[in-house]
């Protein structure tokens, strides 16, 4: 099993993120895919933001983080705003989150 930080753009802050959602392995990251592995953490409680995002996804297909430009840049955020909007309730305080993440607190639709 590989360290997240084996894969290219993935530092130390990145990694214990992943980490603290049970993304553990770069074979786990790998099978999961950008998209899912994003989605878990705005679910762990981290802030939705466009550039860790897209670095991700350069991350996994291996290329320089801001490699990404023009329409693929456009679609991604496309993706990155619904998955906030799926994933991510700024109205939640940071307790709810958290009993939502052991399962106390029902998630909300």
């Amino acid at each position: 099993m590989a360290a997240l930080s084996s894969i290219k753009n993935i530092g130390p802050a990145f990694e214990a993120s992943l980490k603290s959602v049970g993304i553990a392995t770069a074979e786990e990251l790998f099978e999961l895919g950008a998209d899912v592995a994003y989605a878990k953490l705005l679910e762990g409680g981290s802030k939705p933001h466009f550039i860790p995002y897209y670095v991700l996804h350069m991350a996994l297909q291996g290329r320089p983080w801001n490699d990404c430009k023009g329409e693929e840049k456009k679609a991604l955020r496309r993706q990155f705003d619904k998955i906030k909007a799926q994933s991510f309730d700024a109205d939640r305080s940071e307790l709810e989150r958290m009993l939502n993440l052991i399962g106390v607190v029902e998630a909300r639709k």
